[in-house]
């Protein structure tokens, strides 16, 4: 079964989508099957959440809308987790624990 997911959420990390974040990004994109694509618009440009030199060319910065969209059977799932580790700060408040 395959489905459809969209999704947007406020970058609230203090220096946005720079290295580590973006890491952490592809990498949880990495694990779902589904495509997941990101953009800084709702009417893009879109480019592939998986790749770590898309998504860290898109210099996203504090306080930006980051827009997310997946197709596949694992859609919704993706677009939630992506949603869920930009909302936690990408893990980097305090040690993470």
């Amino acid at each position: 079964m395959s489905g459809t997911a969209d999704g947007s959420v406020v970058i609230t990390h203090d220096v946005g989508l720079h290295a580590r974040p973006s890491v952490k990004l592809t990498k949880l994109a990495k694990g779902f099957g589904s495509t997941i694509e990101i953009a800084g618009a709702a009417e893009g440009p879109w480019i592939d959440a998986k790749s770590i030199v898309k998504v860290m060319a898109m210099k996203a910065r504090q306080n930006s809308t980051l827009f997310v969209r997946a197709a596949g059977a694992d859609a919704e799932a993706a677009v939630s987790a992506v949603i869920d580790l930009v909302r936690r700060d990408f893990d980097e408040a305090g040690d993470g624990h």
